[in-house]
């Protein structure tokens, strides 16, 4: 391996809002260097190897990239002068094709689509001058996928390492009407604690997300083993050894899991497409998936249990919402003592009509609806000693 591949270089893990701090904690426990927290980003250094293992491993992460060169610009020649400041040569050839993605918070700028046109001149004019040639543009499968970010008048040009984004985890091919989000999903995992160490319930799981990023959690198996390519398998210097040593270590750190994850849905077709993801997720030796109602179930087990879901909130499903949310209450009351329930909703009027208080709120976004996080705590013992524990 050249020794400059072994060199450690800024990096920037992007992730939705409220899950920097746990995205910082999967970075520091992976090994990263100088990590920082900013606003729905992390930033870190590593080196091409930590570069590999930051994809594959990372729950709550959507994408990460690879700063090559910051510049002032306030007009469109400033933008252009710039982007003509960095050797392309050294990043793609010719023959090959790019496309650009860009971020605009800026005064200078308006349109991103402009930026993106100006940048790409920029590029082709470089490689025109040269060699006569010039790459072409790709939008749907890039050789090198640019990320140019303006904050004012500072302009990032970053490469991005991951390509689509990491929610793309290649073991989901049957979804349901609401699906969630796979790095969401993670993320609230996270956010309740989960690590496996008891059993683990999804009352409502749809086309099974939450129980597969649970078994991966609980075994430790890497977020996007399951992934068909990262965009960094196309640059010029892809180390196919490297990945695979990557892999092979990530693999030797898996662990066994003891306990039940068992995911409940009402519809017949739910509970195909779940078993179908959770298969091809190589998870069917972990999960369970049943056709059967919330409502009509009690707990199985004394031990206790972690309940994590996401349900209706009437944005795509026709529900009779305040009869809905009350039957959560009811049935986690009567029905669920020792565990503890989290789900995600965006309906926060819908939430009065649990009829328990929740012990921690935390707010989140699915897709662009505000939501919040609920954490309900169910005792053992009787009724009031239930109600006596649920403070604010």
């Amino acid at each position: 391996m050249n020794l400059l591949d072994m060199e450690n270089f800024k990096m920037i893990a992007k992730t939705f809002f409220g899950f920097e701090e746990i995205l910082a904690k999967e970075l520091q426990q992976l090994g990263a260097q100088d990590v920082e927290i900013g606003t729905r980003a992390v930033s870190f250094k590593g080196d091409k190897g930590f570069m590999y293992k930051a994809n594959l491993s990372l729950r709550t992460a959507l994408k990460i990239l690879k700063p090559i060169y910051y510049f002032k610009a306030t007009n469109d020649q400033n933008l252009y002068k710039g982007i003509q400041g960095i050797d392309w040569s050294k990043y793609i050839g010719e023959s090959q094709t790019f496309v650009i993605d860009t971020t605009i918070h800026s005064d200078n700028f308006k349109h991103s689509q402009f930026v993106s046109q100006k940048a790409k001149d920029a590029i082709v004019d470089q490689f025109r001058e040269k060699t006569g040639q010039r790459p072409s543009i790709d939008k749907d499968f890039p050789d090198l996928r640019i990320n140019i970010h303006i904050d004012r008048d500072q302009v990032s040009v970053a490469l991005d390492t991951s390509g689509a984004s990491l929610h793309h985890r290649g073991y989901r091919t049957a979804t349901n009407i609401a699906p969630i989000n796979e790095v969401l999903a993670a993320g609230m995992l996270l956010l309740s604690g989960w690590d496996g160490s008891s059993d683990f319930l999804d009352p409502m799981c749809g086309s099974g997300t939450l129980l597969a990023e649970a078994a991966m959690i609980a075994c430790n198996i890497p977020a996007n083993i399951n992934r068909k390519e990262f965009a960094f398998e196309k640059w010029n210097d892809w180390d196919n050894d490297l990945f695979d040593q990557i892999i092979d270590a990530l693999m030797k750190r898996t662990r066994e899991f003891h306990h039940t994850i068992i995911g409940y849905d009402k519809a017949p077709s739910a509970v195909q497409k779940a078993k179908d993801n959770i298969m091809n997720a190589n998870l069917d030796d972990y999960v369970s998936i049943i056709q059967g109602d919330f409502f009509d179930s009690k707990k199985e087990n004394t031990g206790p249990l972690q309940m994590v879901f996401n349900p209706p909130y009437g944005e795509r499903l026709n529900i009779e919402l305040e009869r809905f949310y009350r039957e959560i209450g009811d049935t986690l009351k009567n029905n669920y003592p020792n565990t503890n329930a989290w789900f995600i909703t965006a309906n926060l009027e819908a939430l009065k009509f649990v009829g328990l208080r929740p012990s921690r709120k935390i707010k989140l976004f699915n897709g662009s609806l505000e939501a919040r996080l609920v954490k309900y705590e169910m005792y053992e013992g009787s009724k009031k000693g239930k109600y006596m524990n649920l403070e604010e």
